[in-house]
Protein backbone atom coordinates (compact mmCIF):
# COMPACT_ATOMS: atom_id res chain seq x y z
CA UNK A 1 0.00 0.00 0.00
CA UNK A 2 2.62 2.86 0.88
CA UNK A 3 4.68 1.31 -2.27
CA UNK A 4 1.42 2.34 -4.12
CA UNK A 5 1.44 5.80 -2.67
CA UNK A 6 5.14 6.56 -3.16
CA UNK A 7 4.31 5.39 -6.83
CA UNK A 8 1.16 7.90 -7.34
CA UNK A 9 4.07 10.77 -5.32
CA UNK A 10 6.55 10.14 -7.77
CA UNK A 11 4.29 10.41 -10.51
CA UNK A 12 2.49 13.37 -9.79
CA UNK A 13 6.09 14.72 -9.27
CA UNK A 14 7.17 14.21 -12.66
CA UNK A 15 4.12 15.54 -13.56
CA UNK A 16 4.04 18.76 -11.94
CA UNK A 17 8.16 19.30 -13.30
CA UNK A 18 6.59 18.51 -16.80
CA UNK A 19 4.34 21.05 -16.18
CA UNK A 20 6.60 23.55 -14.85
CA UNK A 21 8.95 22.98 -17.47
CA UNK A 22 6.21 23.82 -20.24
CA UNK A 23 5.10 26.74 -18.66
CA UNK A 24 8.37 27.87 -18.43
CA UNK A 25 9.45 26.89 -22.25
CA UNK A 26 6.56 28.85 -23.23
CA UNK A 27 6.39 31.95 -21.13
CA UNK A 28 9.96 32.90 -21.59
CA UNK A 29 8.73 33.89 -25.12
CA UNK A 30 5.72 35.73 -24.46
CA UNK A 31 7.60 37.98 -22.24
CA UNK A 32 10.72 38.70 -24.95
CA UNK A 33 7.84 39.26 -27.95
CA UNK A 34 5.38 41.16 -25.66
CA UNK A 35 8.35 43.61 -25.42
CA UNK A 36 8.65 42.47 -21.56
CA UNK A 37 11.90 40.65 -21.33
CA UNK A 38 15.15 40.12 -23.64
CA UNK A 39 15.94 38.02 -26.75
CA UNK A 40 17.96 35.93 -24.67
CA UNK A 41 15.34 34.54 -22.78
CA UNK A 42 14.80 32.55 -25.56
CA UNK A 43 17.51 30.75 -25.01
CA UNK A 44 16.44 29.33 -21.35
CA UNK A 45 13.16 28.90 -22.88
CA UNK A 46 14.72 26.80 -25.06
CA UNK A 47 16.67 24.62 -22.63
CA UNK A 48 12.72 24.08 -20.96
CA UNK A 49 11.27 23.20 -23.69
CA UNK A 50 14.34 20.23 -24.14
CA UNK A 51 13.86 19.41 -20.65
CA UNK A 52 9.69 19.79 -20.77
CA UNK A 53 10.58 17.21 -24.18
CA UNK A 54 13.38 14.40 -21.89
CA UNK A 55 10.82 14.70 -19.22
CA UNK A 56 7.88 13.55 -21.10
CA UNK A 57 9.57 10.64 -22.19
CA UNK A 58 9.82 9.45 -18.46
CA UNK A 59 6.48 8.89 -18.00
CA UNK A 60 5.39 5.31 -17.91
CA UNK A 61 2.31 3.81 -19.60
CA UNK A 62 0.65 4.87 -22.83
CA UNK A 63 1.61 8.21 -24.21
CA UNK A 64 -1.84 8.85 -24.73
CA UNK A 65 -3.52 8.38 -21.37
CA UNK A 66 -0.35 9.89 -19.96
CA UNK A 67 -0.97 12.57 -21.95
CA UNK A 68 -4.72 12.92 -20.88
CA UNK A 69 -3.25 12.81 -17.12
CA UNK A 70 -1.06 15.02 -17.37
CA UNK A 71 -3.91 17.84 -18.71
CA UNK A 72 -5.26 17.58 -15.93
CA UNK A 73 -1.71 18.28 -13.75
CA UNK A 74 -0.94 21.07 -16.31
CA UNK A 75 -4.24 22.59 -15.93
CA UNK A 76 -3.62 22.59 -11.93
CA UNK A 77 -0.59 24.20 -12.33
CA UNK A 78 -1.16 26.71 -14.75
CA UNK A 79 -3.63 28.01 -12.14
CA UNK A 80 -1.08 27.92 -9.41
CA UNK A 81 1.53 29.46 -12.56
CA UNK A 82 -1.73 32.50 -12.40
CA UNK A 83 -1.71 33.57 -8.97
CA UNK A 84 2.29 33.08 -8.07
CA UNK A 85 3.96 34.50 -11.61
CA UNK A 86 1.03 36.40 -13.34
CA UNK A 87 -0.35 37.78 -10.06
CA UNK A 88 -3.69 36.74 -10.34
CA UNK A 89 -6.18 35.31 -7.42
CA UNK A 90 -7.45 32.35 -8.93
CA UNK A 91 -11.74 32.13 -9.24
CA UNK A 92 -13.70 29.99 -7.82
CA UNK A 93 -14.34 29.05 -11.48
CA UNK A 94 -10.76 28.59 -11.99
CA UNK A 95 -10.91 26.23 -8.76
CA UNK A 96 -14.21 24.16 -10.40
CA UNK A 97 -12.40 23.57 -13.24
CA UNK A 98 -9.15 22.00 -11.68
CA UNK A 99 -11.42 20.07 -9.81
CA UNK A 100 -13.03 18.76 -12.66
CA UNK A 101 -10.06 17.74 -14.70
CA UNK A 102 -8.08 16.53 -11.92
CA UNK A 103 -11.46 13.99 -10.72
CA UNK A 104 -11.65 13.60 -15.05
CA UNK A 105 -7.58 12.08 -14.99
CA UNK A 106 -8.58 10.13 -12.03
CA UNK A 107 -11.21 8.15 -13.66
CA UNK A 108 -8.69 7.59 -16.46
CA UNK A 109 -5.91 6.72 -14.47
CA UNK A 110 -7.63 4.40 -11.47
CA UNK A 111 -10.53 3.18 -14.03
CA UNK A 112 -7.47 2.22 -16.24
CA UNK A 113 -5.90 0.32 -13.29
CA UNK A 114 -8.79 -2.09 -12.50
CA UNK A 115 -8.95 -3.56 -15.91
Amino acid sequence: MAEDWLGLARTLGLFFATALAELTGCYLPLLWLSGKGAAWLLIPAALSLMVFVWLLTLHPGASGRIYATYGAVYISTAVLWLHLVDGVAPSYSDYVGVGLALLGAAVIALGNRAA
